[in-house]
């Protein structure tokens, strides 16, 4: 067992189903030879050869419609694009193929491949390298979206990803990638992909989040404690499908709940969460479920991107609103 950051804990997850499973190749612009431009495939290249681990031209439209046409050969082709905003010429080969052959074909042909992506901001880029995209794939039929929050979760559930027969896009959280470390132990054991995770347990209130935003909502867990106010910390992980049966079960437990999501506030995650609260544990809740978000605009760049990105102090103040219209004892 070694201690890994996340972009090393998905190096460790290809290294490992490449070798088990020969079907499993990798391919994507600069993966080869320079290992990526965030090195996650260091090292493929030179174990499984040009034949498995494929460069390819800066056409993203391309690389999704290669990974498609591999998927329904028998293969299980793991593309990356290099930022979640170049997904954008992808969306038609995802929308139009991927997410529908299962059901175009009666279950004759699936689409086992995944698409990897780093997400969200935080790293000083331009913006259509900070985009937070999950609600775009969340929203098509026939596609699983996975958002990992720790290397041991990226690890496992990249896994599972890989396994599964159908297309899975998997969202790293970009500004976590060399963030921390976790022990990781490369056991070949996936996670489940349909689970959210009750990282801890808490009695005050549920806070609830996914990807790189749990780090900012494990930090306020942490500076509420001091305050007395015991937290309940849910990582969604798998946004699509949702696993709202673990979300309800925790707020039926607290009565409350603040769900932190980065990406625009209009139509998130976060949005359909509140619904389905709404919907399914009114009679549970104290007060509004409330969120904190990134803002309706376009990612600004460097010099005011800590202004979009919610923020510990965020976090904390609308816990303290919450209490305030639903004070615990």
């Amino acid at each position: 067992m070694a201690d890994l950051n996340i972009i090393e804990a998905v190096n460790l997850a290809l290294k490992s189903e490449m070798a088990r499973d020969e079907n499993v190749l990798v391919l994507g612009e600069d993966i080869g030879r320079n290992g990526g431009v965030f090195r996650a495939t260091v090292g493929l290249l030179d174990a499984y050869g040009p034949e498995r681990v494929i460069d390819m031209p800066l056409a993203e439209n391309l690389i999704a419609a290669m990974a498609i046409g591999l998927s329904t050969q028998g293969l299980r082709p793991v593309a990356e694009i290099q930022f979640s905003g170049f997904l954008y010429p992808c969306l038609d080969q995802i929308a139009n193929h991927a997410a529908r052959y299962r059901n175009r074909t009666r279950g004759r042909i699936t689409c086992p491949l995944v698409i990897r992506a780093p997400n969200g901001g935080g790293i000083h880029a331009p913006e259509h390298h900070s985009e937070s995209m999950e609600t775009f794939f969340a929203h098509m039929p026939g596609l699983r979206v996975i958002a990992p929050s720790n290397p041991a979760r990226a690890y496992g559930l990249l896994l599972a990803a890989i396994r599964d027969p159908d297309p899975v896009i998997f969202l790293e959280p970009t500004r976590c990638y060399r963030l921390f470390k976790q022990a990781v132990e490369d056991s070949g054991e996936a996670l489940p992909l349909d689970t959210a995770f009750v990282e801890r347990e808490g009695t005050h209130l549920t806070l609830v989040s996914w990807g790189a935003m749990m780090h900012e909502t494990r930090l306020a867990a942490d500076a509420l404690a001091q305050e007395g106010v015991s937290c309940e910390l849910i990582d969604v992980a798998s946004l699509k499908p949702l696993d709202m049966d673990t979300i309800l079960a925790s707020v039926t437990k607290t009565g409350r709940c603040v769900i932190v999501q980065e990406a625009p506030r209009a139509y998130g995650p976060a949005s359909e969460i509140a619904a389905n609260l709404a919907e399914h544990g009114l009679l549970s809740l104290f007060a509004p479920v409330l969120r904190v978000s990134g803002y309706d605009t376009v990612m600004p760049l460097a010099r005011l991107e800590k202004v979009y990105l919610p923020d510990v102090r965020r976090i904390v103040a609308e816990v303290r609103k919450l209490l305030e219209l639903a004070p615990v004892g």
